[in-house]
């Protein structure tokens, strides 16, 4: 099994606690990613496009020192207000990932944009239904990033104030995962994949990470798999279905074909052994002795 997999030390005891019926599962909040790609270029063209990854500071609750995507919680003034919106209608979008009304569509997109500009400060939004803003280096940029990240400013009021429209064209939904039952912090999320706009650049801005870097989907799988990168596993698998594109734009034209099913851990006693997997995903099975209660999982 990987060295770089993460998995929290308490999980064993609360796995124990959820078969026991000790524990109740809380309902998961509902987030968005972004697998953020630009192409390489140069000499590094021939790899295919590289995903933009956080490292997420130790003194985190959730994955602390996992390396992830830009991403987060929805806002739920995101499902309130409709926006400027550009590209696929809401119905597409509520139908793609599998929520039941559009206003829910709505939020997730919306979560995943905004995430992206809190902490990346990459903005996929325009204008009109056809363009993209540039540079979102300057000081006022940055005024309305940190409003949105302090939750002063919603994503509606803010497009507006900037009369701009939500390109959700520029995303493709590519995953969903729910995080496990015995989690105490519980998070519903939908992964996209999207392409740098031209002319704008990411940048170190997330409060939750200590690093951020640029890098190639099989080399950060390669080192996940060398215990070199901490990952949780939707990261890992979401990188391994990067590897083998050749340009951001062609992963974005596979995204529709992507299976949006939810995917949710399962724990399960066989004998002296719990047993954590993934279905669908058998690389993360983790077996944990029963004998061993508060051992590190």
């Amino acid at each position: 099994m990987s060295q770089g997999q993460w998995y929290p030390p308490e999980w064993p005891d609360r796995i124990r606690a959820l078969a026991a019926g000790e524990l109740t599962a809380v309902t998961p909040r509902r987030a968005a990613t972004v697998m953020l790609l630009r192409d390489a270029g140069g000499q590094s063209e021939a790899r295919g496009p590289v995903v933009h990854m956080l490292r997420r500071r130790t003194s985190m609750a959730f994955a602390g020192g996992a390396y992830a995507y830009p991403g987060g919680g929805v806002d739920p003034r995101d499902d309130d207000r409709l926006i400027g919106w550009a590209g696929p209608p809401l119905e597409y979008w509520a139908e793609r990932l599998g929520v039941a009304t559009v206003t829910e569509a709505q939020a997730v997109v919306c979560a995943a944009v905004r995430e992206t500009f809190e902490e990346a400060g990459v903005l996929l939004a325009g204008e009109t239904a056809t363009t993209v803003v540039g540079d979102t280096t300057g000081e006022d940029w940055e005024a309305d990033r940190e409003a949105l990240v302090a939750r002063d400013l919603s994503f509606a009021e803010f497009l507006d104030r900037r009369g701009l429209v939500l390109r959700s064209d520029l995303l493709g939904a590519w995953a969903r995962w729910i995080t496990p039952e015995f989690e105490p912090r519980r998070y519903d999320t939908w992964f996209f994949v999207a392409a740098l706009p031209e002319g704008q650049r990411t940048r170190d801005v997330s409060t939750e990470a200590d690093r951020t870097v640029w890098i190639a989907p099989a080399e950060a799988a390669r080192r996940y798999d060398a215990g070199e990168l901490l990952m949780m596993p939707p990261t890992v698998t979401t990188l391994r279905a990067l590897a083998p594109f050749r340009a951001a734009a062609e992963a974005l034209e596979a995204a529709d074909a992507q299976d949006m099913t939810p995917v949710l851990a399962q724990a399960r006693l066989e004998g002296d052994e719990l047993v954590l997997s993934w279905p669908g995903h058998d690389e993360f099975t983790k077996h944990v002795p029963t004998a061993n209660p508060g051992g590190a999982a």
